[in-house]
């Protein structure tokens, strides 16, 4: 038998988790941590511990490295898995620098301990190149092999293709992790996969599309221009992987195109603006990023061989040090210096934008802008919720007042719209057989669910 069973985002869109047994024998597909309402559904997710049977469970594979698919893997290590991590080659850098991060904040502040368990999932790591097959087990009554393909989501993102053999049958099952929107900056948009039997997809656009890029780009140019203008700070909660990187992306082709551009009343240009990235984690991965320039798309590319600097250039200034972390908030509170500061946490759950938030929100020359899904039960929901009629929000136990502008620019969402998740499940050209929907709340699910059945598909559940 080949069965599919989910251990997570199946009431929302965090804590990724789902499994894929062939004759008893099975994989997990992500293994992440529930957060906002999620993380209070039940007590399993509270203690966070991995509470289904794991003996049989042969592999992780790791989609991508976003906590909400890869935070459940100390506690998947605790629970006693002893199998390979499978992943692509750039995850497979970025995994041990995200789950140090997760380790300090939520499970021990120990760095002997960290280092062991980091040491163990560094030992067990398999990079896997994309788009070549990977034998997970190969037996006589059952086999299983996966691979990798370019999901564009975040760098180092992945779909996974498994192909599954009980007997005599053989099966195609894909996992679409989460994809990326096309025309983002960095990376190369996903491709659909030749066949899928069943197919496993992500929903959490599934009732929107997003904005082009040129709208978009222009949107985000509009709110800068605006810090320009009366002096204010842009607050940007951001995720340390993703989107960061490609709004730093964006902001140095919008200074390298408008730079002496005046704005307001003319004594500021483009030039003038500062860019702050306030996040020890992003900076890291942003140098990671760097780095990797072989997985970059062709149009980052021509801008490097043009000797332009996406990720590091005169304007941006980055933050490790917490008391300099103070500083910085205390001085842009006090004065009208113009400037972008992109801090995590991406939902206002915690980190250095909470320090901002607390300072700034107060202040209607102040903008808070957001570029990613912010789920519900969250600071970042309430304050986009709440914040364009002059609301307030709660903020480590305090109530503090929405007086500055509240935007979304949903283009710069690391997630494929509804259009876009009907076209990649278009493009299989041996259509699915069975389409499970996952990860989204209740709307976008049953909205895309009703897309695909007026567009002629069949067998679409949600689990």
């Amino acid at each position: 038998m080949i069965n599919i069973n989910h251990h997570g985002a199946v009431n929302g869109v965090t804590g990724s988790c789902h499994e894929l047994t062939v004759s008893g024998q099975g994989v997990l597909v992500d293994c992440g941590l529930f957060q906002g309402e999620e993380s209070n559904k039940d007590a399993s997710a509270r203690k966070l511990a991995v509470e289904f049977p794991i003996d049989h469970i042969r592999a992780l594979i790791v989609t991508h490295v976003h906590i909400d698919h890869v935070g459940r893997i100390p506690y998947l290590l605790a629970a006693g898995f002893e199998g390979p991590i499978v992943c692509s080659e750039p995850s497979a850098i970025m995994l041990p620098e995200i789950l140090e991060d997760a380790l300090k904040i939520g499970f021990t502040r120990d760095k002997a301990l960290i280092e062991r368990v980091l040491g163990l999932i560094r030992s067990r790591t398999v990079p896997v190149p994309y788009g070549e097959w990977h034998s997970v087990f190969d037996e006589e009554d059952a086999a299983l092999r996966v691979r990798l393909q370019r999901a564009g989501h975040i760098l180092g993102s992945a779909y996974v293709e498994c192909d599954a053999r009980h007997g005599d049958a053989r099966e195609r099952v894909v996992f679409s992790g989460d994809l990326g929107a096309p025309h983002a900056p960095l990376l190369p948009e996903p491709q659909s996969p030749e066949k899928a039997d069943r197919l496993v997809i992500e929903s959490t656009y599934g009732d929107k599309d997003h904005e082009d890029r040129e709208t978009r780009r222009y949107r985000l140019k509009s709110v800068l221009e605006h810090a320009l203008a009366d002096g204010g700070t842009v607050l940007v909660p951001a995720f340390s992987i993703g989107r960061t990187q490609e709004l730093l992306y964006e902001m140095e082709s919008l200074i390298a195109e408008f730079g002496d551009a005046e704005i307001g009343d003319g004594k500021l240009s483009w030039a003038d603006l500062e860019i702050v990235v306030d996040s020890p984690l992003a900076a890291e991965f942003t140098r990671i990023y760097d780095r990797l320039k072989p997985f970059w798309d062709d149009e980052a590319m021509e801008l490097v061989l043009e000797g332009r600097h996406p990720l590091s250039f005169e304007q941006l200034t980055v933050i490790d040090d917490h008391r300099d972390h103070l500083e910085a908030v205390d001085y842009l509170a006090r004065t009208n210096r113009p400037c972008v500061v992109l801090a995590g946490s991406g939902m206002c759950a915690g980190g250095r934008v909470v320090n901002y938030l607390k300072a700034m929100l107060g202040d209607a020359r102040n903008d808070v802008l957001f570029v990613g899904y912010q789920a519900a039960g969250t600071p970042g929901r309430d304050i986009l919720t709440y914040g364009p009629r002059g609301g307030w929000v709660e903020l480590d136990g305090e109530r503090y007042d929405i007086r500055a502008q509240v935007h979304q620019v949903g283009g710069y969402s690391a997630h494929a719209g509804q259009g876009d998740l009907l076209r990649f499940v278009g493009g299989i050209a041996d259509s699915p057989s069975e389409i499970r929907i996952v990860h989204g709340d209740t709307g976008a699910k049953r909205a895309l669910k009703n897309r695909f059945q007026g567009l002629g598909y069949t067998g679409i559940m949600i689990p």
